[in-house]
């Protein structure tokens, strides 16, 4: 921007020199002593300064310090947001941590508890079978003596028969056609006799 301007001013410094030489040497002379020190190019800052100029008159004309302002105000807004969010993790973080160290601790409590009622189960089991054994017991024990006494009442039967069978026998071999006759007429006799 600078060397536009410059060259504007050499242009004009040339068709000055036309018209009056002193002043050409002057601009010169200013030129090298001022705008062409090694290091320092003058221009260079003045070109800076007026881009810069022109850059604020611009966004001024344009309403840039408005929306930067607009923009800031977002940018914050979205600070305080994601702080907030932040907190709120923070807090379900903690919350999330009790909830563990409870499980923690509701987990012993089960365990606890599982293992109190797998003794009382066994506990209850035991008696149970027990009782159920006594009970078989006692139900063997009963059908046992049933069958014992009937075996009893058979073999008395049996017995029973088994005598009398003997008896007859015994009773076929010792009688014969006269102690049958006399045992027929003793026993008509008792009976009143015949008539």
């Amino acid at each position: 921007m600078f060397a536009l301007v410059t060259n504007f001013l050499l242009l004009l410094a040339e068709t000055a020199k036309t018209a009056n030489p002193g002043v050409w040497a002057n601009i010169k002379q200013f030129e090298n002593d001022w705008l062409n020190i090694p290091g320092f190019e003058g221009w260079r800052f003045l070109n800076l300064a007026i881009f810069v100029g022109l850059m604020i008159w611009a966004s001024k004309k344009i309403g840039l310090p408005e929306a930067f302002k607009k923009r800031r105000e977002e940018i914050r807004a979205d600070l305080i947001r994601a702080e907030e969010e932040k907190k709120a993790a923070l807090a379900r973080l903690t919350s999330a941590e009790g909830k563990l160290a409870q499980l923690e601790t509701e987990k012993e409590n089960i365990l606890t508890k599982a293992k109190d009622e797998a003794a009382f189960e066994k506990k209850r089991v035991a008696a149970e079978t027990k009782a159920d054994t006594e009970r078989l017991r006692a139900q063997a024990e009963a059908e046992l003596a049933r069958l014992a006494s009937q075996t009893r009442v058979e073999l008395r039967r049996f017995s029973a028969q088994e005598s009398i069978r003997l008896a007859e026998e015994k009773l076929r071999k010792q009688i014969d056609g006269k102690a049958d006759a006399r045992l027929v007429k003793a026993s008509i006799s008792e009976i009143g006799g015949l008539n």
